[in-house]
């Protein structure tokens, strides 16, 4: 799952409007943002295997911290408390901290059988849509289509940066993900690792184009705190 994951970050921003996008794009990703480096470290492994499925040429082996789902769980309840540290918002933070294992759920679908419950011997889990290639791109355009859907109801531009920004983050969300479908797989772990860190962009983006857009019923200039506004 690529685009699905972007996709509940985007439609976060119906729930909890006052945290930024960037914040839910790295909750709702935080496993593939760490999993890359834990790869080059060695401390998680991958083989590549092409035609592993038909999706994509990875056998994954070992990724009990990543993407188990406790080891997601952890990771939630860490990133919520450290989020409720910085704005005090204890609805905000309890959102932010379960996009984390969301990410455990979504993946159980594409996945092969390979994604543990928690580090050490477990059963693995996962019901193998990733070898169903029509059917994957369905319900992952679905997923981010209902998601940039729900924020752009939820948010409007400030200025031509949150209009236009908007528009390249998605197109290079898309591009990212039509191109891994017709590119060669990875020269080796280590390329792959070091092209993994592209995903700290993506966030990064995030952020600054959510910065340019307005919540739709949220007065310009108040504090992002508090309750959330209705949705108009």
């Amino acid at each position: 799952m690529f685009l699905g994951h972007f996709g509940v970050g985007f439609g976060a921003k119906t729930l909890q409007p006052r945290v930024s996008l960037g914040t839910f794009f790295l909750a709702a990703q935080l496993a593939d943002l760490v999993w890359p480096t834990l790869l080059l470290l060695g401390v998680e492994r991958v083989n590549i295997v092409p035609h592993a499925t038909a999706t994509n040429a990875f056998a994954f082996v070992y990724y009990p911290f990543t993407h188990s789902l406790v080891g997601e769980l952890v990771a939630g309840l860490l990133l919520g408390l450290v989020y409720w540290l910085l704005r005090r918002n204890g609805q905000s933070a309890m959102l932010v901290g379960l996009l984390v294992p969301s990410h455990w759920l979504l993946d159980v679908v594409v996945h092969t059988p390979d994604l543990p419950l928690y580090p050490g011997p477990s059963p693995l889990f996962g019901l193998g849509l990733w070898n169903q290639i029509a059917l994957t791109q369905v319900v992952e355009f679905a997923l981010l289509g209902a998601g940039l859907w729900l924020y752009v109801r939820r948010t409007t531009v400030r200025n031509g940066k949150g209009r236009y920004g908007l528009l390249g983050l998605v197109a290079f969300l898309v591009l990212i993900h039509v191109g891994s479908l017709f590119s060669p797989p990875p020269a080796s772990v280590e390329a792959l690792g070091w092209s993994g860190q592209l995903f700290w962009v993506i966030v990064l983006l995030a952020y600054w184009v959510d910065r340019n857009r307005a919540v739709r019923g949220l007065p310009e200039g108040e504090p992002r705190r508090a309750a959330v506004p209705p949705i108009s």
